[in-house]
């Protein structure tokens, strides 16, 4: 199938487009890598009046390393992060994590903005959004605004952008030194969406006894779910990551859907679960 009939607009700056999108309202949509809203208009499951590609604002697109946190522009491109060396050193989850994105095509246009304004709940860049507390910047033409990503996401395909905002860039902090971080998915095709993903953080203190512990899932929810509740038990103790995974699974809520069933999904979580905080307890340093 092809798209119903649209008007295209092609803005040269920020200004431009945020002008266009609130003139426009809700007959537009922002056309970052396409890789989803493309697929989504052929099959006119999208239908806008209006298309503003923000492929010439080059303002949106830079991957900038502070003192704290990983800077990354909206229109970054997913293969710009994953063979970014700053990032590598920095915060070596986001490349590896993003490396699992769809397929080389995939990383090629897509982007972290559009990633990120479509709230895929099994998506990537989610998911490392909510794991490592990321902010995520908005423009309109009222101003900006940050917001915390465990704020951000509110339902499938939902975020907290209001009308005629625009996902600008997004913030990262860094890994704490001798932080570790582990992340495992699980999928029935190479670059298909995972069924269940999980992405952990360890800090380990003195006897190697948990100091910090992240834990977020995609797969079991509407929007990637962190599980702050399960582990903060853990924090002070010796790591037992099968009994942590055990806790994971009995504590999400899950249903059957056409993709999976219920026990499935919490077996996934369990083992998932279990292998990420190994993997990142391997890779932290003891203080």
């Amino acid at each position: 199938m092809k798209p119903a009939a649209f008007d295209y607009h092609r803005p040269q700056t920020l200004g431009e487009a945020l002008e266009l999108l609130a003139e426009l309202g809700d007959e537009a949509r922002p056309l970052a890598g396409g890789q989803s809203l493309v697929p989504m208009m052929n099959m006119r499951v999208a239908r806008p009046e209006h298309l503003v590609d923000l492929n010439d604002l080059a303002e949106l697109d830079f991957i900038g390393v502070t003192d704290r946190a990983v800077e990354i522009g909206a229109m970054t491109r997913h293969r710009a992060v994953e063979h970014s060396e700053p990032v590598t050193r920095s915060c070596p989850i986001l490349p590896v994590v993003v490396h699992t994105i769809g397929h080389d095509a995939i990383r090629e246009r897509g982007t972290l903005g559009g990633s990120l304004a479509l709230a895929d709940p099994s998506a990537q860049w989610p998911l490392l959004a909510v794991l490592l507390d990321a902010r995520i910047e908005l423009a309109s033409q009222s101003g900006r605004r940050s917001v915390a990503a465990g704020a951000f996401f509110t339902g499938v395909f939902a975020t907290a952008a209001e009308p005629g905002e625009l996902v600008v860039a997004a913030s990262f902090p860094k890994l704490a030194p001798g932080e570790g971080w582990g992340y495992r998915s699980f999928t029935r095709r190479l670059g298909d969406f995972a069924i269940v993903a999980a992405a952990a953080t360890v800090s380990l203190g003195p006897a190697g006894r948990i100091e910090t512990l992240r834990l977020t899932l995609s797969g079991v929810g509407d929007r990637p779910v962190r599980l702050d509740a399960v582990t903060d038990r853990f924090r002070g103790r010796a790591l037992d990551a099968a009994e942590l995974g055990r806790a994971v699974a009995a504590a999400v809520t899950l249903e059957d859907d056409a993709i999976a069933g219920a026990p499935f999904r919490r077996d996934l979580t369990e083992v998932l679960s279990t292998e990420a905080v190994n993997e990142a307890a391997q890779r932290a340093r003891v203080r």
